[in-house]
């Protein structure tokens, strides 16, 4: 009788990854891409620097005990987020704004082009849908909340930035995706048309229109939606027109390539920088709030958005630690830089450099 049971758990589970929401492994002519590529290493694809999983004094065993069975208190919002409901439909194509969504979801519009990056709107940062729940107040937009989207942009293919779910529910309002390489193999998987899917390596250039331009640029982290690791590639932006460059970060650890990205195309008019979700144990593939400090002044930015943060318990830290420690750091650092913090659904207006944020997050219980 254990036997059998055993025997139809693992059935069922190897069932269960047969679901197309774990997406499809680069094959055929897109693996084949991909084994040029320069950062591809050794059967996967590597950081510009060495990047071990945990920062060292730090092991397996210990992050998974203090994860699952030592008592934090990971401070849960138990209030509703706080919100804005912007009418993305209604919005002038002449407006240059952004709009967030929390975590690292957000609407672009700036030179008559829409842009979304990273959407998740599942309610969900998890293939198992239920067990990494966004926090309450804030999934006020849902898909039927947008136009039609001229670029959607992935950075990379982990659940908390591309979503099953809210990819599909988008699908007939897509026009164009621009990832990195091998991350097409999901979306064609999922039936988007070839044509429609822009997979580049790190340092290549994507002119969209006469005065806007696209960039592919390095991060520091890792990929996978299984077991493998590592078989697609994770990337950051740089959007720019004749004048005005926005830095979009993904997920990253620091390193050397802000500085390098900072030097190349900065300086930037906005950054948007992964500031949530980290842990001392691994800070080689996200940023400390000390390390965004560090980040937004080698990326030599005008103002600053810290996202990654505000929709997910991804870490032990208190929901509204992010905030808080990179807007004390940052007040008390030389040279303080403007810092963006819009509640979701807030219209940032791109090119107001005088545009006030409250600290919205004060007094969310």
């Amino acid at each position: 009788m254990i036997l059998t049971i055993i025997i139809l758990l693992v059935i069922a589970f190897f069932a269960y990854l047969q679901h197309p929401r774990f997406g499809k492994a680069p094959a055929g002519e897109r693996l084949a891409l991909i084994q040029k590529s320069p950062q591809y290493k050794n059967g996967k694809f590597e950081n510009a620097n060495f990047t071990p999983d945990l920062a060292e004094g730090y092991g397996y065993f210990d992050v998974f005990y203090q994860f699952f069975f030592k008592k934090v208190d990971r401070k849960i919002p138990t209030d509703l987020i706080p919100s804005v409901k912007t009418n993305l439909k209604e919005l002038s194509i002449d407006e240059d704004v952004l709009v967030w969504f929390g975590h690292s979801s957000y609407f672009i519009q700036l030179e008559k082009k829409r842009f979304l990056i990273d959407p998740v709107f599942s309610g969900n940062a998890s293939p198992i849908y239920g067990t990494t729940r966004s926090f309450k107040g804030s999934d006020v937009y849902t898909v039927d909340d947008f136009p039609e989207i001229d670029y959607l942009l992935i950075t990379h293919d982990h659940y908390d930035h591309l979503d099953y779910k809210t990819i599909m529910q988008l699908k007939p309002k897509i026009k164009k995706i621009i990832t990195a390489l091998g991350v097409g193999s999901h979306f064609e998987f999922w039936g988007f048309p070839i044509a429609d899917i822009i997979e580049k390596d790190w340092h290549e250039k994507i002119e969209l229109d006469q005065n806007l331009t696209l960039y592919t640029t390095p991060s520091r982290h890792f990929s996978g939606r299984s077991f493998t690791r590592c078989n697609t590639l994770w990337t950051s932006f740089v959007l720019e027109t004749k004048d005005f460059k926005m830095y979009l970060g993904g997920d990253s650890g620091y390193d050397t390539h802000f500085a390098e990205i900072g030097n190349k195309y900065g300086p930037f008019d906005i950054a948007l920088i992964d500031n949530g979700q980290y842990n001392p144990a691994w800070k080689y593939i996200h940023n400390l709030p000390e390390d965004v400090i560090n980040a937004m002044k080698e990326l030599k930015a005008k103002r600053v958005f810290p996202v990654h943060s505000s929709k997910f318990a991804l870490s032990l830290h208190a929901w509204d630690e992010p905030l808080n420690r990179i807007t004390e750091l940052n007040a008390n650092s030389e040279n303080p830089i403007p810092l963006i913090t819009p509640m979701i659904g807030e219209k940032v207006e791109l090119k107001n450099e005088k545009q006030e944020f409250k600290q919205w997050w004060k007094g969310v219980r």
